[in-house]
């Protein structure tokens, strides 16, 4: 029988169940992300290469494209160029990628992503709020991957018949995707049969777009990427990454968050203060840290730090360690310079959805909370998989009383409250 994680103090019984789930998705993952940082800043490990701990240089590497990229073995972009054919190498890094960035840095602005998330995902959330407020349960990580997939049919312009089930298989099939990129640590470079599979699940995702693509309203993304000059190709392709790159990682990052604020008692605070819904999505995106590591090849020969780096070497950032050297999570911590978004990357790869990832976070979580305090009445970590989640986050509401260090005044109404 499975006992469940018990800590008298909130911050180490969050810490706990963060450790619980790191260490399901993969014991090897856990097992670098804890002991890595014990080895300096930075350091070369066996197999894997060069290792990043430190946020200050963590960003010195991801904002080198003169001696780092993504392209070579080891970036993300010579993993997807096996899947999406050789314009990745174009579009990916250079000057056709610093040309794609500033084609479609407005496809996202917190302007736009706020109406689009609340258009999108109001449909499935307010009905989840009715239930929690009836005394009925919800399971979040089931809502949000529900959610997540209904934003990549929005983005993808699929054209589903209706029922929520069509959405949990679009979201289906892109953790499918991702699983592929499970053994790619070591190395990015994938077996025939996986690019096979992969350019299949592709194909199956972006089948609408050209359709999509020459007629969607230009208040839409494709719509958008077509009035922008974009060519299909490089909509189909940008869909695809987004798809990629925005499917567990939002998912992952709504559900842990709310596990967060419910295990240190902070959900209180915020259910009081709404205020505080930004400084929440900060520390739960720092915290949780959906994308754990990023790949970079050293193209040119370079010192980080202590570490003499040689072209054709491998470096792993370890984004989750990073953002962590600061401590676990908490709404009182003030913004921190060295971090910044560094669980988006940075540079000219930041990613290009952050300010949509940001809304649907703040908009499940002001949703949820606009029903009050919440209790956890089950959780069950997902294993096996690419980003670290649970497969199940079982909530009621009415949470568990206040802790005395957190004491504060009745509930306020909360975005996304629809009364």
């Amino acid at each position: 029988m499975r006992l469940p994680i018990v800590d008298r103090d909130p911050a180490r019984l969050a810490a706990r169940h963060e450790a619980a789930v790191l260490w399901a998705s993969r014991p090897a993952l856990f097992g670098l992300l804890r002991l890595a940082p014990l080895g300096g800043p930075v350091r070369r490990v066996p197999r894997l290469g060069w290792v990043v701990t430190d946020p200050v240089l963590a960003r010195r590497v991801l904002n080198d494209p003169g001696h780092f990229t993504l392209l070579g073995e080891g970036g993300v972009g010579h993993l997807w160029a096996q899947v999406l054919g050789d314009y990745v190498y174009r579009i990916f890094d250079g000057p056709g990628h610093a040309d794609l960035r500033r084609r479609a840095r407005d496809l996202f602005t917190d302007a736009t992503a706020r109406p689009l998330v609340g258009r999108v995902f109001d449909p499935a959330l307010r009905p989840a709020v009715a239930r929690l407020r009836a005394g009925g349960e919800v399971d979040v990580a089931d809502l949000s991957r529900l959610l997540v997939g209904r934003m990549m049919a929005e983005l993808l312009g699929l054209d589903l018949p209706a029922g929520d089930g069509e959405y949990r298989r679009i979201f289906g099939t892109g953790e499918r995707l991702a699983r592929l990129a499970l053994g790619s640590a070591a190395s990015t470079a994938l077996a025939p049969d996986v690019v096979a599979q992969a350019k299949g699940i592709i194909a199956e995702l972006t089948r609408n777009v050209p359709r999509a693509f020459a007629e969607a309203p230009a208040e839409t993304l494709l719509g958008r990427c077509r009035e922008l000059g974009l060519t299909v190709q490089e909509a189909s392709g940008l869909s695809a990454l987004l798809l990629v790159a925005g499917t567990e990682t939002a998912a992952t990052a709504m559900t842990r968050t709310l596990a967060l604020l419910h295990d240190t008692g902070q959900q209180h605070r915020l259910v009081a203060d709404p205020d505080l819904l930004a400084t929440a999505v900060r520390e739960g995106l720092r915290v949780t840290t959906p994308a754990p590591v990023i790949g970079r090849g050293v193209s040119r020969d370079v010192t980080v730090g202590p570490a003499a780096m040689r072209a054709g070497e491998r470096v792993l950032v370890l984004t989750h360690a990073a953002n962590n050297r600061a401590g676990g999570f908490d709404l009182d911590r003030p913004y921190l310079p060295e971090s910044r978004q560094l669980w988006f990357g940075a540079g000219r790869h930041l990613c290009l959805g952050a300010a949509l990832a940001r809304a649907e976070l703040e908009h499940l979580l002001g949703g949820l909370l606009s029903a009050g305090p919440v209790r956890v009445v089950g959780r069950r970590a997902a294993r096996g998989v690419l980003i670290p989640s649970y497969a199940s986050l079982r909530i009621v509401a009415g949470g568990p009383a206040t802790p005395a260090r957190h004491q504060v005044a009745a509930p306020a109404k909360l975005v996304g409250d629809g009364r």
